[in-house]
């Protein structure tokens, strides 16, 4: 069964600040999420064309996120075998992402993003069909909101009480009760994910699994953005593409280590091993 689940993230933000706010963050998070044994991996960037996108910025990436898997999932293969790739059309204000793994080859995970200078009282953003309408799921993402699901604890977002928090540089927030009603400027990120999974006795939970995944990182992107705003707000796209080429290499650089490290574990066990063998 597939299911279709629209994710409203209102920000208290215009839609210029947020195109770079989410890049900066998304970086950063990157960078805190790479180190010595998993993280992420940029596989390309490079510009695209597209009849209904328009003209926007591919990238692949692999996340080696083992340490995050749930234990119920390890049990139908190794840790490594689980690795995530994604492909991501962005044409600012609308993208598509498309995420796999390559051990759940039949299943498909969709998420189509479009952006609006509202504060998420489009009904249809996603021009959706009659049919799309009557399946779909709707839930408003509140930032100033703390989960404490399985996915929430295992992303590891800095924490920070946005209900306290107020920007130096903007003045904004704290973000109190009826915040998205009346706060200005506001903009809603409308996020349609949706997810097929036709494995006979699992397909449903690992539905389920994945959308409450993408929902924990939704909420933690979106409250770290917000959180983050002094220190990305008033960059440039250039100062933010030129951040974007720093970190591909630093990334590359920390998982290239990581690698080498694995490998010389390997090569010295093997050393070892044909060493005890001589001996006999």
């Amino acid at each position: 069964m597939v299911q279709i689940k629209e994710f409203r993230i209102v920000m208290p933000m215009s839609m210029e600040e947020y195109e770079i706010g989410l890049s900066y963050t998304i970086m950063k998070m990157e960078q805190q999420n790479t180190n010595g044994k998993e993280g992420v991996e940029v596989l390309q960037q490079a510009p695209f064309q597209d009849e209904k996108l328009g003209e926007g910025q591919f990238t692949s990436k692999v996340y080696h996120l083992q340490s995050k898997i749930p234990s119920w999932m390890k049990g139908f293969a190794s840790a490594s075998a689980l690795a995530v790739h994604e492909d991501s059309w962005s044409a600012y204000p609308n993208s598509r992402t498309v995420i796999k793994c390559p051990l759940f080859s039949k299943c498909s995970l969709t998420i189509d993003t479009v952006i609006r200078p509202d504060n998420g009282c489009s009904e249809n953003a996603h021009d959706l069909t009659g049919q799309q309408l009557a399946a779909r799921e709707v839930e408003v993402v509140d930032i100033a909101s703390v989960s404490r699901d399985y996915w929430s604890k295992v992303i590891t977002a800095p924490s920070v009480d946005l209900t306290a928090f107020r920007s130096q540089r903007t003045d904004r927030g704290p973000l109190l009760k009826g915040w998205m009603d009346s706060c200005r400027p506001v903009m809603t990120i409308y996020k349609l994910v949706t997810m097929d999974a036709p494995i006979w006795g699992l397909g449903e939970r690992l539905e389920d699994c994945l959308i409450a995944g993408e929902r924990a990182l939704f909420l933690a992107c979106h409250r770290l953005c917000f959180a983050w705003i002094d220190e990305w707000h008033g960059m440039t796209m250039e100062q933010i593409r030129d951040m974007e080429r720093h970190t591909e290499l630093l990334l590359k650089k920390t998982l290239k280590k990581a690698g080498s490290k694995h490998e010389n574990k390997r090569k010295t066990l093997k050393d070892e091993i044909a060493a005890v063998g001589s001996c006999n």
